[in-house]
């Protein structure tokens, strides 16, 4: 046996030790390399990296979203394509300033205790630290990254194009500013759009308020009327009360005037159809400047716009007494006044849906703000034509979510994008005279002037990750060099839960501003959740960090879970369970490796030995990797990685490490010529190598340097040719013949197990061959039956005399008989045989509910049809057989 350098047991630490710092320093992962190895003008193939915030650590999501990617790229490296897998991260505006703040109030300081230019140093310190414990992460998950052209969203190209796309989108219209409600964050202090705004269900209450007449008006005999609200602090913003126009109720109150209590401002009843007549009283109090809805009724009303309060949720000037009160503790304050005063009518607890901010958790206010938007009507437009175009469209993977997209995009409203924060991309906009009546604005890149001011707020982050695919490839000052080459991008892999945020935005500036698709394909996969299904969350504590599964088990097991732990667009859930059952499959692999590779000469060829010196074994394995590169590589190119995995570890485990290496261990073993299975061995386990390194790219690459023909070759797997579809290895009749004499063995192992019968014990094997064919087989193969059977005699015959104290089990086209006298339970056998005619009746009963289904026989296709017909026949014949074992045996017992 071959010394290799092998451990008995798969260590990952000292598969994986070194390993990813070698592929960077030859290179491997530079499209440059790759066309070096594959030759002149490959067909391009690109993905950008859906880049990280720099808040922290990757988490599982992150890895599994990645893992995906870099499987792709991997195929199609192998596969002789141009590839590109651009690296990158997110600036994350408020999420990494909310962060860094965070981190400095645990020091007592603020960001205005620093100002603007040393707060933004210190967010540039946060993101160095970040970014080098995520490339770092990248690593561990040996992802085959360009790390050359990696970019970040606030880098000086990518503010070149984010700019541009400003300045553009202003001049045609599509971006204006205005004063609108919006989502404010009183927290972070900055402008939120719609989607990144999480509902919740909070405590509250319905608070039932009296607002008195002013001129001696009664209604239903009371001197007030009654007003429900869930926000009393917002009270001191109100400047009238609404009801429908057509509610009889109150149309005599159309007119009337009213008092805001505490404040003592008088205010009118209006009419407006906004009002539902049938919700609460039909009464409901109007305050523009802090209810959306509020503010359009306002605006068709002329009604004055009452800001209450500060940018911190604290209660300004215009709330009277309870000036500089943070909104809750002040709604304690004014509901006790309320009731001391005698306003108070009731106070009814109620559970209700509540906006909070997506990045710092607190509640959201509707605040009147003056703010920059993109008008996205004619944006959205633009996609929804462009999807139409088998052509031109992004291919939505699995293609249910296109219809999320659509209907978001059909209901669209304008995006905010300014924000009020000091670390993003600074908006091109400049005022002169700002605040005044002579207020002069101006966009673009530099000050048209002296005595401009800079617009201090930035731009959301999503305005600059919805440019990634095509700003990070140089647009738009260089489109002869990546951009002409790899845009648009092939595929986009991320999670459904930022189709919203991330994958819309990015379509519609890249058609707007390419004229193109950003990207083919779109990949979409789920969330991670625990093993009880809930979403992984700080709160709950079951969080799971990627580095320490890789410690423990290393990064190609996780790799292993993550591609083939679910299907597109579903959750995946995670286990311990299920991650020791992807190592125990590699240390499968790595075991069946080590074998072959010890048992292989020097100058072992792993090709394909010439077809006059292959045995059936020889014939049905290779037919069997031909099948399973055919299957591999068309569920890869369907984004079935699930299927692909499925398919590999079937083959891998069962296929050629359980049957077909215990099958070569007799020549192994032997003292005949070893060329042929040596080279059948040596060709499947480097075919098998290269169809597991997109998944578990350090095992196999560790496994492939091992084998003879790589020993001290400077050769690397990351960049070798991908398994291809042999027609000439395809043969079903091997694979038929194999099949067989598997049945055989097994069903002999079936009856050894069932008479407690070791395989030690000598015992007599008789086959009935009702297919001609199979006696030839069998024949030709009874050193096979020999070595998994260990027969005392075997006899392989048309005419076998069936004895009558035999065990028994039908397989397609013969009847195993083993004598076992003495050793059998004659009417357990029975039982046993009427079990089998049970079950032999529903397969026989089920074929034949599906053939005499007429849709089923004109319908579908006539392989299908006659594969069912001969199913029924071979149920037919084991059924028929089995019954007659049972009345012999009944008849002789």
């Amino acid at each position: 046996m071959r010394e290799v350098n092998m451990s008995t047991k798969y260590d990952p630490n000292a598969v994986e030790n070194g390993r990813y710092q070698h592929w960077l320093s030859k290179k491997l992962f530079a499209p440059e390399a790759n066309q070096a190895i594959q030759g002149n003008e490959p067909e391009p193939y690109s993905v950008v990296i859906p880049p990280p915030n720099v808040t922290g650590k990757l988490h599982l999501g992150h890895a599994w979203d990645t893992t995906l990617q870099d499987m792709i790229i991997r195929q199609k490296r192998m596969q002789g394509f141009d590839t590109l897998w651009l690296p990158g991260m997110d600036h994350a505006g408020i999420a990494t300033q909310a962060k860094v703040e965070q981190r400095l109030r645990g020091e007592g300081i603020s960001r205005y205790d620093l100002g603007r230019d040393k707060f933004v140093e210190q967010v540039w310190s946060w993101k160095n630290e970040y970014a080098s414990t995520i490339k770092k992460q990248w690593g561990k998950l040996g992802l085959s990254l360009d790390y050359d052209r990696e970019r970040f969203t606030l880098d000086e190209g990518l503010n070149q194009a984010v700019n541009k796309v400003f300045i553009d989108l202003y001049n045609k219209g599509l971006i204006y500013r205005g004063e609108y409600i919006i989502n404010w964050d009183p927290q972070a202090r900055t402008a939120l759009s719609d989607i990144e705004v999480i509902y919740q269900d909070d405590q509250g209450a319905f608070y039932h308020v009296k607002y008195p007449f002013v001129d001696g008006t009664t209604f239903d005999g009371k001197n007030y009327i009654e007003i429900a609200t869930t926000r009393p602090e917002t009270m001191f913003g109100d400047v009238a009360i609404a009801v429908n126009p057509t509610d009889e109720r109150y149309k005599d109150l159309i007119g009337k005037q009213v008092k805001v209590p505490l404040v003592d401002r008088v205010v009118p009843i209006i009419a407006d159809e906004y009002v539902e007549k049938d919700f609460g009283t039909g009464m409901v109090k109007i305050t523009p400047a802090h209810d959306p809805n509020d503010f359009q009724v306002g605006n068709r009303h002329n009604l004055e716009r009452i800001n209450t309060m500060t940018e911190d949720a604290h209660l300004n000037e215009n709330a009277g007494k309870y000036a500089g009160m943070e909104r809750f503790e002040a709604r304690k304050a004014i509901v006790k006044d309320l009731e001391d005063d005698g306003y108070m009518l009731k106070v009814d607890p109620l559970t209700h849906s509540v906006g909070h901010s997506e990045r710092t958790g607190v509640p959201i206010e509707s605040r009147l703000s003056t703010q920059w938007f993109v008008k996205m009507e004619p944006l959205a437009k633009q996609i929804l034509a462009m999807q139409q175009n088998p052509d031109e469209k992004v291919n939505f993977v699995p293609g249910r979510f296109e219809d999320t997209f659509t209907h978001w995009m059909e209901n669209i409203r304008d995006w905010v994008i300014s924000r009020q924060l000091w670390w993003g991309h600074q908006i091109p906009a400049w005022y002169k005279n700002k605040g005044t009546a002579q207020e002069e604005l101006y966009v673009g890149e530099e000050a048209p002037g002296a005595d401009w001011e800079r617009d201090p707020d930035v731009l959301d982050t999503w305005f600059s990750s919805a440019l990634w695919p095509f700003s990070t490839m140089g647009w738009p000052n260089d489109l002869e060099g990546d951009f002409k080459k790899y845009y648009p991008t092939d595929t986009l892999v991320t999670g459904y839960d930022i189709i919203f945020f991330w994958v819309a935005r990015m379509m519609f500036q890249g058609k707007e501003f390419t004229g193109q698709r950003p990207f083919k394909n779109v990949l979409i996969h789920g969330l991670i959740r625990d093993g009880e299904g809930r979403k992984m969350s700080k709160s709950l504590g079951n969080g799971v960090d990627p580095m320490d599964v890789i410690e423990k088990y290393g990064a190609d097991a996780l790799r292993w879970f993550l591609a083939t732990g679910s299907t597109p667009g579903q959750d995946v859930r995670f286990t311990y369970e299920k991650m020791d059952a992807a190592w125990n499959f590699i240390n499968k692999i790595w075991n069946a490796a080590r074998y072959v590779i010890m048992n292989l000469d020097d100058d072992t060829e792993a090709k394909i030995p010439a077809a006059d010196q292959q045995s059936l074994a020889d014939q049905w394995i290779l037919s069997r990797l031909n099948s399973v590169v055919i299957k591999v590589t068309r569920n890869f190119d369907k984004f079935e990685f699930g299927e692909a995995g499925r398919e590999l570890y079937n083959f891998i485990w069962s296929d050629f490490a359980d049957w077909y290496i215990e099958m070569t261990k007799e020549t192994l073993n032997g003292e005949g010529d070893k060329t042929a299975v040596q080279q059948t061995l040596a060709y499947v386990l480097d075919q098998t190598l290269r169809l597991l390194q997109p998944i578990m790219p350090f095992m196999a690459e560790a496994i492939w340097q091992e084998m003879p023909q790589q020993a001290g070759q400077d050769a690397d797997l990351a960049i070798s040719t991908y398994p291809t579809a042999q027609a000439q290895l395809a043969n079903p009749a091997a694979e038929e013949a194999f099949k067989s004499l598997q049945d055989l063995i097994v069903a002999v192992r079936n009856i050894r197990a069932e008479a407690n019968a070791p395989m030690s014990k000598e015992i007599d094997v008789l086959i009935k061959i009702n297919d001609v064919k199979l006696k030839e087989i069998f024949n030709e193969n009874a050193d096979y039956i020999n070595r998994f059977v260990h027969p005392q005699s075997l006899i392989i015959d048309e005419n076998v005399e069936v004895p009558h104290l035999a065990m028994s089990q039908v397989i397609t086209g013969a009847e195993v008989y083993v004598p076992l006298a003495g050793l059998i339970d004659i009417s357990a056998e029975i039982d046993r045989l009427e079990g089998e005619i049970d079950r032999f009746t529903k397969e026989v009963q089920r074929a034949q509910g599906k053939l005499s289904n007429e849709k089923f026989v004109n319908s579908a296709p006539a392989k299908v049809v006659d594969g069912e017909r001969e199913k029924l026949a071979d149920w037919q014949s084991k059924l028929a057989a089995t019954q007659q074992r049972v009345a012999t045996l009944k008849a002789n017992s």
